[in-house]
């Protein structure tokens, strides 16, 4: 393309962006896709008969100086860069969309070292007045574990010297420092990773490329103050015995006493999305939690994308919904794990009555159904799952396990209205149910809004401004509706004694109290236990105790929590008590089978795991039939740690690791069964253990490989070898 000179640069890199992909998506084969990308960047290397490629290459940038940069031990040019390929990532940490495009370039590093030509520097571009602070970036620097370099161009000077638009923005540069490609918004990791291997490889073949390294430093002058890290959510029981806390830069939940006990550790310190005991399950930074009973907790597993339930009496973590990967659908509908969701924030519970039109003598006896809410931040929406189905709203049958939006289009905006498939949230990161109406922390709208559990009427309380496409109209201000003024809250709570809604007004780090009844709202002037103003740091949610008169505040760049007397505004730290518990799984673990099997083993062994059901029972359709290792001896490896039964079989290759000792005090491995079933009236779920130990042998050297059939009878009662 020869553009004329009214295309600013920015447009003739997204007119160049736009053609390339295009093209792209028409080749075929991988032939195609490396000429066409080699024709691309022979345009940067021979352009002098190209205007739009000349006119990008004169065109001069580079950071401002004096900023404040992370992860590195110096701060960076431009210039300093050329013989890199350079991928800038502007940025904003409260945007959900440059939190999606995090895992994309978590790969890239991985994948292109530094030493290899690719550099990635994210350009924090501030939407907030509070991310402007350096001290605030580094909190999320370090909650979201990014390692390259990161500066803070807190007056988004190079986003408007190149014309950026909107957040996220990936812009690269050739080894010349010229813009080659600009790709906006998320869902762009698999055409980048060949974008930049081919531009690697032809600017390594023109003798482009240099090798040379960073200043890399990690910024972790902020350390935790606590055993938690960036706590998330917290969640009461309905008794007020129990809090649970989403400490969410651990990858973990914490169960805890009122008194801050710590009863249960559940999950460990590294991510993952593993279904098992507390010892084995892994999280990925959780942030909502709620209770839907006294022994039972739903999880917002926000990085896996997934909904969980944790089971204090069974001691066992299960998926309820979400395949681990993020999706970009806005409807839903499938079952449990079959659907994939968007980065859920926030859970809470509603119960409601069947409107199935039976007739009832006595409507009272009618039994509630539970549905879990769930506030979807990566779709801008409210969804629902329905654990035993039900007909609601305009007597839509909802099925059994079903995970489905409910309320909210999917654009991002501040718009409510009477139907709720035509209203629009801004990325909805905290939820409360008060009777009928669901209270939501709007935060990239910077208000609060509720809808009606009635008809999913969506109406303002507190923030925002009335025009639904202004997403700026923040603040820190006091009064009613649309005049007063919040910044990305994140927590809001409602306290049944007093009728009052608590919001966590995350960045103006401070507590607010609405009267839901005039749609008004004041700040709360908390004291510390020295008698003076406390100082928060972007709390991100509150808690009520059951008599209404404390509030927990989850204080998250201060690694702490904080209980708030609401009759004198005084504060204490809420301090958690480790001491009775051990970061090994003490739980004891009920109605749960364990079988024992010896079995000689071999260099290589093969075990095939047999699931014979008796002729009442089969397998629930669409419900998958999981297995894990719970445990695994140090002198084994085996081909997968987990799985769903194929036809009721699992095959595990067994073999031993050279130069390491089998440990003979423990298992060679435990497996564990997580079975749906159905008989002709009720479904029920069989949880087992088969603890494989090793058989003593001298035939070991002789017989190299070995295979092993175990048959594993079950019925309704039983379960045998």
């Amino acid at each position: 393309m020869n553009c004329t000179h009214d295309l600013s640069p920015i447009d003739i890199v997204t007119y160049v962006t736009e053609e390339l992909q295009q093209n792209y998506k028409k080749s075929s084969s991988p032939k195609e896709k490396a000429k066409l990308f080699d024709d691309f960047f022979d345009r940067w290397a021979n352009s002098k008969h190209d205007i739009s490629i000349a006119r990008l290459k004169s065109i001069k940038f580079d950071f401002a100086a004096d900023l404040d940069w992370f992860n590195v031990s110096q701060a960076l040019s431009l210039r300093q860069l050329h013989g890199k390929i350079v991928l800038l990532d502007f940025f904003t940490y409260c945007c959900i969309n440059c939190i999606h495009v995090l895992p994309d370039l978590y790969a890239l590093e991985n994948r292109f070292p530094i030493e290899k030509g690719l550099v990635i520097v994210g350009v924090h571009s501030p939407k907030f007045e509070n991310e402007r602070m350096a001290t605030n970036i580094l909190s999320a620097v370090q909650r979201y574990g990014i390692t390259h370099p990161i500066v803070n161009d807190s007056h988004s000077e190079l986003w408007h010297a190149l014309g950026i638009r909107c957040w996220p923005s990936i812009l690269l540069l050739s080894p010349n420092g010229v813009p080659m490609l600009l790709l906006m918004g998320e869902g762009h990791g698999s055409f980048l990773q060949e974008f930049i291997e081919a531009a690697l490889s032809f600017f390594g073949r023109h003798k482009n490329i240099e090798n040379f390294s960073l200043p890399l430093k990690l910024s972790e002058d902020m350390q935790p103050a606590s055993n938690l890290r960036f706590p998330a959510k917290i969640a009461r029981s309905q008794l007020g015995h129990r809090y649970a806390i989403a400490d969410a830069g651990n990858n973990r939940v914490l169960v805890v006493l009122n008194n801050g006990v710590v009863e249960y550790k559940i999950g460990g310190f590294e991510s993952g999305f593993i279904d098992g005991d507390f010892a084995t399950s892994r999280f990925n930074n959780p942030q909502g939690i709620t209770f839907l009973d006294e022994d039972t907790l739903i999880v917002a597993d926000t990085k896996n994308h997934a909904l969980r339930q944790i089971s204090l009496r069974a001691g066992f973590v299960e998926t309820l919904v979400g395949t681990g990967h993020q999706c970009s659908e806005r409807t839903g509908g499938r079952t449990g794990p079959l659907q994939s969701i968007s980065s859920p924030w926030d859970v809470a519970i509603f119960r409601t009555r069947d409107m199935d039109m039976s007739f009832h003598l006595d409507e009272r006896n009618v039994l509630e159904k539970t549905i879990i809410l769930i506030s979807m931040a990566g779709t801008h929406q409210i969804w629902g799952y329905f654990p035993e189905g039900i007909i609601w709203w305009k007597f839509r049958k909802f099925e059994p396990r079903c995970c489905v939006s409910l309320i909210g289009n999917g654009l991002e905006e501040n718009r409510n209205n009477s139907y709720p498939q035509n209203a629009a949230f801004a990325q909805p990161s905290g939820i409360a149910m008060a009777e009928d109406f669901l209270f939501i922390a709007d935060s990239e709208s910077s208000s609060i809004r509720k809808a009606s559990m009635l008809d999913g009427k969506v109406m303002p309380v507190v923030g925002g401004d009335r025009n639904p496409l202004n997403l700026f109209a923040f603040g820190d201000l006091d009064g009613k509706l649309f005049n007063a003024k919040l910044q990305h809250p994140l927590g809001v709570a409602y306290n049944h004694v007093n009728d009052k809604v608590y919001v966590a007004d995350t960045y103006n780090h401070k507590i607010k109290v609405i009267d839901p009844d005039t749609n008004t709202i004041s700040t709360l002037s908390i004291r510390n236990s020295e008698g003076n103003p406390i100082s928060f740091k972007e709390p991100a949610s509150i808690c009520l105790s059951a008599d209404g008169n404390q509030l927990l505040v989850a204080d998250t760049n201060n690694h702490t929590i904080v209980n708030v007397d609401l009759k004198t505004l005084s504060s204490q730290p809420f301090l958690l008590d480790f001491s009775r518990v051990t970061t090994s799984n003490q739980t004891e673990i009920k109605n749960q089978s364990m079988l024992l099997k010896t079995l000689p083993f071999y260099q290589k062994s093969t075990i095939n795991f047999i699931i014979k059901l008796s002729s009442n029972l089969k397998y629930a359709t669409e419900s998958p039939q999981k297995w894990l290792l719970t445990s695994l001896n140090k002198g084994v490896k085996v081909n997968s740690t987990s799985g769903c039964l194929d036809k009721g079989y699992v095959e595990l290759q067994v073999e031993l690791v050279d130069n390491i000792l089998i440990d003979n005090n423990n298992p060679i491995f435990v497996i564990q069964f997580l079975l749906n079933l159905c008989d002709t009236m009720y479904c029920l779920m069989k949880r087992f253990s088969i603890v494989i130990n090793q058989e003593r042998t001298k035939t070991a050297e002789k017989t190299p490989q070995f295979r092993h059939d175990i048959n594993i009878n079950i019925d309704r009662s039983k379960i045998s070898l």
